[in-house]
C-alpha cells in the first residue's frame, strides 16, 4: 500500500516521516476500509504528523492530550468547516487507538477527545437562475432524437419540475403511483417519513410536464415487469430509484448539486417570498417546526448578503 505520507506533504521522499510513527503499519490495518476512508486518513494523518514534527515530536510516544487539544484548536483558527475538523479528529483517534492495540503506547491520549460537531452547516441552495436553467429543459440535439431519448427527456422534465414544485424527498418522488397524482386538482399525495401522508399542491408547469410524460413518454420506457402504478420508470422499465434521479441531476444541472438541494431551494424560496413558516413545515412534512427553522437562517443569511453587497454604507 502507498505510504500515508508522501513527499509533497513532508518535503522528503515517500515515507520520509514514517520512521517513528509506524504509519505504514497503520495503513495496512485499514485494508478493510473503503478507498475514500483510507485516502482521508492518509491526508489527515500526514497533516498531523507534519504539524507535530514542527514541535520536535517524531513519534506517537511524544504526543499527549494537551498537544492533541492544541492541534484541534489550530484547525479551528484556520477557518476549517466543523465537519472537516471532526473528520481529522476521527482520523487521529483511530490512529492512536491502533497505536495502543499495537503495543506502541500504554495509554491512548486521544481517548474521549472531543471535536466540534459536524452539524450546523446550512443547506446547499440553487439560485433562481440555476433553477431556471435546470428546468428549461435539455437542449435539442443537432440530429433527430430517437423515440427513447425523447421519452427520457419528458421523464426528466417531469421529475425535476415535481421535485422543485413540491419540495419532495427523493424517496417520496420515486414511490409515487398514478393514484397519488391528481392533475386536475394540481396535487400530489406522498408518503413521508414515519408513514405520514401529506397532500401537496403543484404549479401549472409541473402539471403540464407530468401530463406530457404520462401521455407520451412513460409507455416508451415501460415493459412487462414495470409496476403498473409506478409514475416514474428508468430505461430498464423498473421503478425509478434515487441513483437514477441523481444521474438526471448530473446531466441537467448547470452546477454540481444533489437532488435534496431542490427541496432546500423550494423551502427557502417560499420563505424568501413571504410564506409562513408553518405552511412550509406542512408542505415539507416536517414533524417539528424546529426542523423547518433552519431555512429561516438560510433566508436571513441571503438577506444579509444582499444587504452587504448593495447598501452604499454597508
Amino acid at each position: 500500500m502507498e505510504g500515508l505520507v508522501g513527499g509533497d506533504v513532508t518535503g522528503g521522499g515517500p515515507g520520509a516521516a514514517d520512521s517513528g510513527w509506524e504509519l505504514e503499519r497503520f495503513a495496512r490495518s485499514l485494508a478493510g476500509r473503503s478507498p475514500a476512508t483510507v485516502r482521508a486518513y492518509r491526508s489527515d494523518l500526514a497533516a498531523f504528523t507534519q504539524w507535530a514534527g514542527r514541535s520536535g515530536i517524531e513519534g506517537p510516544g511524544g504526543v499527549g492530550r494537551l498537544l492533541l487539544r492544541r492541534y484541534l484548536a489550530s484547525l479551528g483558527t484556520r477557518g476549517l468547516a466543523r465537519s472537516s475538523i471532526a473528520r481529522k479528529a476521527a482520523a487521529v483517534r483511530g490512529y492512536f487507538a491502533w497505536c495502543r492495540r499495537a503495543g506502541l503506547l500504554a495509554e491512548d491520549p486521544s481517548r474521549g477527545l472531543s471535536a466540534p460537531s459536524a452539524g450546523g452547516r446550512l443547506p446547499t441552495l440553487l439560485s433562481h437562475a440555476e433553477i431556471d436553467t435546470l428546468l428549461d429543459g435539455e437542449p435539442s440535439p443537432g440530429g433527430t432524437r430517437s423515440v427513447l431519448d425523447a421519452a427520457i427527456v419528458l421523464r426528466d422534465d417531469a421529475v425535476l419540475e415535481l421535485l422543485y414544485a413540491a419540495g419532495l424527498r427523493v424517496a417520496e418522488l420515486c414511490g409515487i403511483d398514478r393514484a397519488d397524482l391528481d392533475l386536475d386538482a394540481a396535487t400530489v399525495t406522498v408518503l413521508g417519513k414515519g408513514s405520514k401522508e401529506r397532500r401537496v399542491p403543484i404549479h401549472d408547469h409541473a402539471v403540464a410536464a407530468l401530463g406530457r410524460w404520462l401521455s407520451a413518454g412513460r409507455s416508451m420506457l415501460a415493459g412487462p415487469s414495470t409496476p403498473s402504478g409506478a409514475v416514474f420508470v428508468n430505461r430498464r422499465g423498473n421503478r425509478l430509484g434515487p441513483r437514477d434521479v441523481r444521474r438526471i441531476l448530473d446531466r441537467r444541472s448547470p452546477v454540481p448539486t444533489h437532488p435534496h438541494a431542490l427541496r432546500h431551494s423550494f423551502a427557502t424560496h417560499l420563505l424568501d417570498g413571504g410564506a409562513d413558516l408553518r405552511v412550509v413545515q406542512e408542505l415539507l412534512g416536517h414533524a417539528s417546526l424546529q426542523t423547518t427553522q433552519i431555512y429561516t437562517h438560510v433566508s436571513k443569511d441571503r438577506l444579509l448578503s444582499v444587504y452587504s453587497g448593495t447598501h452604499p454604507r454597508a
